[in-house]
């Protein structure tokens, strides 16, 4: 497909609704259609994002109704949520309702938790509220990229930032059978993944130079990556996580831990994470540990691995607002259109960030 295809961003005003419009202004066959803020329509988005201005110097934020107007006016569309966790279901609905009505085929790729679930039980379980569209939940898939060659479903719900990073690391090895099922986690993640209303968690004076855990084995990520990993891998796996806050604004780094369940080595385990991997364009497994400053602003992923007494321990840095949002968000997107999932994601991590 080498026509130009509109993109539609929900929740314009997010940190990940901002890393989508960084992608998309670089993308070849996506351009921007829309990007909605109930709160600020009207407004410049290069007012809510400055770094973005040369991109989008006179784009300005939608409404629900001109978004609504645009996707059921528009054949074919590519519309991101990045709206929060409770909201974005209930728009994507009226979109996808309203497309119906008229005749128009939107694909949908969810980055909120909305979708991430198979059930609507199994979602009001981990966020304590019921689901806004539960019929809807069959048109969705959750998964990563390189853990699923195709999607049955027209849409997409992408996992979450430290899921992203922990099902990269533990799914090979729980696929090829080299650890037992209980897997131990613990997690770093910079101060975007908080979001960017302001809160104590992400205020610079009390999060610079400091590092703590939050939500210890009580994570709402592990039931998601625990499901996630049994789709993708056939086991059925326990995940004790341990999240922590650290000191930067970007990226998240994660180290998986379990017990080996035979005799084997670091390099025998290198080689089932590169066996595993061949054919994933975005990871990468090195021999050295990963670190975060080679993968930040990237949609790349690096891992490496140790073995020893017994234990096998899984290393894994992405960004996790490129790898763990919105470019993975674009990489299924990519696909749901016919594209190579590379398609505007090669470039490379700055460096020295």
């Amino acid at each position: 497909m080498s026509a130009r295809i509109p993109a539609v961003v929900l929740g314009g005003t997010g940190y990940v609704a901002g890393e989508l419009l960084r992608l998309i202004a670089a993308h070849p066959n996506f351009t921007l259609a829309a990007v909605m803020s109930d709160s600020k329509p009207g407004e410049r988005v290069a007012d809510a994002f400055p770094h973005l201005g040369a991109a989008y110097p006179e784009e300005r934020f939608k409404s629900q109704a001109e978004v609504a107007a645009l996707i059921n006016a528009t054949s074919h569309s590519a519309v991101f949520s990045a709206a929060p966790h409770g909201v974005s279901a209930g728009l994507i609905d009226a979109f996808l309702s309203g497309a119906q009505r008229a005749g128009t085929h939107p694909r949908v790729v969810d980055i909120s938790a909305d979708f991430r679930y198979a059930s609507s039980e199994a979602y009001s379980a981990v966020y304590a509220h019921p689901h806004a569209a539960p019929e809807r939940l069959s048109e969705f898939t959750c998964a990563l990229p390189e853990h699923l060659a195709k999607a049955d479903t027209p849409h997409i719900a992408h996992p979450g930032c430290f899921a992203t990073a922990i099902l990269l690391a533990a799914v090979p090895l729980l696929a090829a059978g080299i650890v037992t099922p209980h897997l131990f986690v613990s997690g770093v993640t910079g101060s975007t993944g908080s979001g960017r209303k302001p809160v104590e968690g992400t205020h610079h004076p009390l999060r610079s130079s400091d590092l703590y855990s939050y939500s210890a084995l009580r994570h709402r990520h592990a039931p998601e990556v625990a499901a996630c990993a049994r789709a993708a891998a056939g086991i059925a796996a326990q995940f004790a996580f341990v999240p922590h806050s650290g000191p930067f604004a970007r990226g998240i780094h994660v180290t998986v831990q379990a017990a080996a369940s035979r005799p084997l080595d670091t390099a025998q385990v290198l080689t089932a994470l590169r066996d595993f991997y061949a054919h994933a364009p975005f990871i990468r497994v090195g021999d050295a540990a990963p670190r975060l400053k080679n993968v930040v602003a990237s949609n790349y992923a690096h891992l490496s691995a140790v073995a020893k007494d017994g234990t096998v321990a899984i290393m894994c840095a992405i960004d996790n607002l490129t790898k763990g949002a919105a470019g993975g968000a674009v990489q299924w997107m990519n696909r749901l259109f016919a594209l190579p999932e590379t398609t505007g994601l090669t470039a490379p991590a700055p460096g020295w960030t």
